[in-house]
């Protein structure tokens, strides 16, 4: 941990929003979407095991984090609607990710473009569609 980050002075989850608010010692408050902090998840699952390994991860518009837990007393661990709960978001992530925040998004979109893919979740699968029969002569 970087002795220099400001510790958090507030916490605060807006389910409504699905903004996560953190308040630090600098008089900094940062709101931070849900989303955002999803396709962000500092695990292995999203960032890889190295560079160039990391995971694109589309379809999290509507995700919503479900919990917050403590981890020590440098980090909180988020568990995600979408049933993500691996990632440790420590003080000083969480700060970077507040001031990178605009940068960040911006490179997400853009990667979301260039894969093709959306920040939509794809609809639940439906019943497939009735095949017509030929009809006989």
């Amino acid at each position: 941990m970087d002795a220099n980050t400001p510790q958090p002075t507030d916490i605060k989850l807006h389910q409504k929003s699905q903004v996560l608010e953190i308040a630090f010692a600098d008089g900094r408050t940062f709101r931070l979407p849900c989303e955002f902090l999803r396709v962000y998840s500092p695990s292995a699952e999203v960032r890889g095991h190295g560079p160039g390994q990391e995971v694109l991860q589309a379809g999290k518009k509507d995700v919503g984090i479900t919990h917050i837990e403590p981890a020590g007393s440098y980090a909180i661990q988020l568990s995600f609607s979408d049933g993500h709960d691996t990632g440790i978001y420590s003080w000083d992530l969480l700060y970077e990710y507040g001031l990178r925040q605009e940068e960040m998004w911006q490179h997400y979109l853009k990667r979301l473009a260039e894969a093709g893919a959306s920040r939509e979740s794809d609809p639940a699968p439906g019943p497939a569609p009735f095949a017509q029969r030929p009809k006989s002569k």
